[in-house]
Protein backbone atom coordinates (compact mmCIF):
# COMPACT_ATOMS: atom_id res chain seq x y z
CA UNK A 1 0.00 0.00 0.00
CA UNK A 2 1.44 3.35 -1.00
CA UNK A 3 0.84 6.45 1.06
CA UNK A 4 0.71 9.94 -0.31
CA UNK A 5 1.00 13.22 1.57
CA UNK A 6 -2.29 15.14 1.32
CA UNK A 7 -2.04 17.64 4.21
CA UNK A 8 0.76 19.40 6.05
CA UNK A 9 0.40 21.50 9.18
CA UNK A 10 2.84 24.04 7.75
CA UNK A 11 1.42 24.54 4.25
CA UNK A 12 -2.10 23.13 4.43
CA UNK A 13 -3.66 20.94 1.76
CA UNK A 14 -1.20 19.47 -0.73
CA UNK A 15 -2.54 19.12 -4.24
CA UNK A 16 -1.17 16.28 -6.28
CA UNK A 17 -0.09 17.50 -9.69
CA UNK A 18 -1.18 15.48 -12.66
CA UNK A 19 1.71 14.19 -14.70
CA UNK A 20 1.90 15.66 -18.19
CA UNK A 21 1.56 13.04 -20.89
CA UNK A 22 4.64 13.13 -23.09
CA UNK A 23 3.84 12.76 -26.75
CA UNK A 24 6.51 12.02 -29.29
CA UNK A 25 7.59 15.08 -31.26
CA UNK A 26 6.40 14.97 -34.83
CA UNK A 27 8.16 16.12 -37.97
CA UNK A 28 5.94 19.19 -38.34
CA UNK A 29 3.62 17.57 -40.88
CA UNK A 30 -0.04 17.04 -40.04
CA UNK A 31 -1.36 13.78 -41.48
CA UNK A 32 -5.01 12.99 -42.19
CA UNK A 33 -5.90 9.36 -42.68
CA UNK A 34 -9.13 7.46 -43.15
CA UNK A 35 -9.94 4.60 -40.78
CA UNK A 36 -12.78 2.13 -40.91
CA UNK A 37 -11.33 -0.85 -39.03
CA UNK A 38 -13.12 -1.58 -35.77
CA UNK A 39 -15.82 0.99 -36.50
CA UNK A 40 -18.52 -1.23 -37.99
CA UNK A 41 -17.92 0.07 -41.50
CA UNK A 42 -18.39 3.77 -40.80
CA UNK A 43 -15.29 5.75 -41.62
CA UNK A 44 -13.58 8.47 -39.65
CA UNK A 45 -10.83 10.89 -40.56
CA UNK A 46 -7.97 10.77 -38.04
CA UNK A 47 -5.73 13.83 -37.75
CA UNK A 48 -2.28 13.18 -36.28
CA UNK A 49 0.91 15.18 -35.93
CA UNK A 50 -0.55 18.25 -34.24
CA UNK A 51 1.90 19.46 -31.60
CA UNK A 52 -0.69 21.16 -29.38
CA UNK A 53 -1.72 20.93 -25.73
CA UNK A 54 -4.93 19.04 -24.89
CA UNK A 55 -6.97 22.22 -24.38
CA UNK A 56 -5.86 23.62 -27.75
CA UNK A 57 -6.58 20.27 -29.43
CA UNK A 58 -10.12 20.32 -28.07
CA UNK A 59 -10.68 23.87 -29.34
CA UNK A 60 -9.35 22.97 -32.78
CA UNK A 61 -11.46 19.80 -32.86
CA UNK A 62 -14.58 21.77 -31.93
CA UNK A 63 -13.93 24.24 -34.73
CA UNK A 64 -13.30 21.49 -37.29
CA UNK A 65 -16.44 19.60 -36.23
CA UNK A 66 -18.49 22.79 -36.59
CA UNK A 67 -17.07 23.57 -40.04
CA UNK A 68 -17.60 19.97 -41.24
CA UNK A 69 -21.05 19.67 -39.69
CA UNK A 70 -20.33 16.36 -38.00
CA UNK A 71 -19.20 14.80 -34.74
CA UNK A 72 -15.82 13.74 -33.54
CA UNK A 73 -13.50 13.28 -30.56
CA UNK A 74 -10.02 13.96 -29.22
CA UNK A 75 -8.24 10.75 -28.21
CA UNK A 76 -4.58 10.30 -27.22
CA UNK A 77 -3.40 13.46 -28.93
CA UNK A 78 -5.27 12.81 -32.18
CA UNK A 79 -8.47 14.30 -33.52
CA UNK A 80 -11.12 11.98 -34.97
CA UNK A 81 -13.75 13.52 -37.24
CA UNK A 82 -16.70 11.37 -38.25
CA UNK A 83 -17.17 10.77 -41.94
CA UNK A 84 -14.76 10.90 -44.82
CA UNK A 85 -14.01 14.61 -45.03
CA UNK A 86 -10.27 14.49 -45.67
CA UNK A 87 -10.25 17.05 -48.49
CA UNK A 88 -12.25 19.60 -46.48
CA UNK A 89 -10.09 19.02 -43.39
CA UNK A 90 -6.93 19.45 -45.45
CA UNK A 91 -8.21 22.75 -46.81
CA UNK A 92 -9.22 24.03 -43.34
CA UNK A 93 -5.89 23.07 -41.72
CA UNK A 94 -3.86 24.59 -44.56
CA UNK A 95 -5.75 27.86 -44.04
CA UNK A 96 -4.53 27.78 -40.44
CA UNK A 97 -0.93 27.48 -41.63
CA UNK A 98 -0.26 23.75 -41.14
CA UNK A 99 1.61 21.56 -43.59
CA UNK A 100 -0.87 18.77 -44.38
CA UNK A 101 -0.51 15.40 -46.09
CA UNK A 102 -3.21 12.86 -46.86
CA UNK A 103 -1.98 9.52 -45.54
CA UNK A 104 -3.26 6.01 -46.09
CA UNK A 105 -6.20 4.94 -48.21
Amino acid sequence: MTSELVYSTETGRIKAEKAQVERPKGDGIVRIQRQVSGRKGSGVSVITGLDLADAELKLLAAELKKRCGCGGAVKNGTIEIQGEKRDLLKQLLEQKGYTVKLAGG
